[in-house]
């Protein structure tokens, strides 16, 4: 069979297998198993498939992300989240769209302890939403910011996507994690500014709000009770990696045992919340890791049957030029990200775009920036993004998903600009592992 058939036998089975609604991890799985009878020798491929997915699970990389799931699971059964967003709700006043402007950094300060974009979400859904409409903030201006920065925790670390991304595509994990910060931070202050800019242009989409303003210290206790306790445990996890000190998987875990630590200090942590918390991080990981075993067979599988050789010889041989590669690879997955999930885009992708990579020599950390930053775009372009659902399942019934789209139109262009621009200008991705790192 050549390498062209096998990709269209492969690629297709796997897209019908999704249109007939099997999870992702079994839809690989499945189609693993054919390919290991057909290219990897029968009854010997078999027992292949299941020694590369012992090994793959197994890797010591992929650690780091129970332990970042788990920080953001005690975070929100604990309440410690809503705390830290009562603080920052309590300093912020007098500024135009203000409750958009209290998602959007209580949004960030969460993504920097939380490594799951839904929960982000969700939490801050449940929570502001309701306030915000009632205090008669336009759906666009009350939904919009809600959605953007849940997006932006792929971007910021602690974030799984990032562990996994890294370790599928073979890019250093601590580098990759740290190089999301300056553009995730970045797009958090774009979309604080267009917040701001839209509402002192025109007040009807989020009304002042007159209430009492808390002074002096009782207003700055809470940001430095539950606030900078947060934030002190991102700059050690942070610290650690880039100093040296421990590796992705140990800061990790360092962060969860501080977590955990904060909560108990707050007398927060019950043994029915730890429960919970664990129940779900075993949970969450336990999606991924199956995930995992059948994406590395998946791309062993293309290598042997000649699909990934012959994708980079037949575009190493039409000599098409590095930058039209590379836009290629980011309008494929911004196209993707329209209707699969982002493991599924990586699944399906990574093992034809990293030899394209080595091939033409982009800097692979830039790279898995743009890779990150497409993912992230994929969760609010409709008409399947993962997080316009989330706000339709938090949102009050009246609210319709032609109105979420709408909601999140601005801050998908936004995205697109911080796309151009890490493409334009990589050292707004490469920059700060550099200097942290010193690679």
């Amino acid at each position: 069979m050549s390498w062209g058939l096998a990709t269209i036998f492969l690629f297709g089975s796997v897209v019908g297998l999704f249109a007939l609604g099997l999870p992702v991890a079994f839809a690989f799985l499945g189609v693993n198993a054919l390919g290991a009878v057909i290219w990897l020798g029968g009854e010997a491929g078999l027992s292949q498939l299941v020694r590369n997915g012992v090994i793959s699970i197994t890797s010591f990389s992929l650690t780091p992300i129970p332990f970042f799931i788990l920080m953001g699971e005690v975070l929100l059964h604990t309440g410690v989240a809503m705390k830290a967003i009562d603080a920052i709700d309590r300093l912020i006043w007098r500024v135009p769209g203000r409750l958009a402007v209290v998602a959007v950094i209580a949004g960030t300060v969460f993504s920097a302890i939380s490594g799951s974009t839904i929960a982000t979400t969700a939490l801050l859904g449940s929570l502001l939403l309701p306030d915000m409409l009632r205090r008669g903030y336009h759906p666009n201006m009350a939904m919009g910011p809600i959605m953007a920065i849940g997006g932006v925790d792929m971007l910021i670390p602690p974030s799984a996507l990032t562990v996994l991304l890294g370790s599928l595509a073979g890019i250093s994990i601590s580098q990759l994690l740290i190089a999301g910060i300056v553009p995730g931070m970045l797009l958090s202050a774009l979309f604080v500014g267009y917040i701001v800019l839209r509402a002192w242009l025109d007040p009807a989409l989020a009304p002042s709000f007159e209430g009492e303003v808390v002074a002096g210290w009782a207003r700055w206790r809470p940001l430095v009770v539950y606030v900078m306790p947060l934030v002190l445990i991102f700059v050690i996890v942070i610290l650690a990696m880039s100093a040296g000190w421990a590796t992705p998987t140990e800061s990790a875990a360092v962060g969860a045992v501080a977590t955990v630590a904060v909560a108990w200090l707050y007398r927060a942590l019950t043994p029915d919340n730890l429960m919970k918390s664990l129940m779900g991080t075993a949970a969450i990981s336990g999606i991924i890791l199956f995930i995992i075993v059948g994406a590395t067979t998946f791309a062993q599988i293309l290598a042997f049957s000649g699909a990934t050789n012959g994708m980079v010889a037949l575009i190493r041989d039409a000599q098409i030029s590095p930058m039209a590669a590379l836009l290629g690879m980011l309008t494929i997955l911004l196209l993707l990200g329209c209707f699969i999930d982002q493991v599924s885009m990586m699944l399906i992708t990574l093992p034809f775009f990293m030899p394209l990579v080595q091939l033409y020599g982009f800097d692979p950390v830039w790279f898995g920036v743009l890779f990150l930053i497409c993912m992230q775009l994929g969760l609010l372009t409709p008409p399947f993004g993962m997080l316009l659902f989330t706000m339709k399942g938090v949102a009050p019934g009246h609210i319709t998903m032609c109105q979420i789209y709408r909601a999140a139109t601005p801050y998908v262009v936004f995205g697109l600009g911080l796309l151009v621009l890490v493409t334009v200008w990589p050292p707004i991705a490469t920059w700060l592992p550099r200097v942290l790192l010193g690679k």
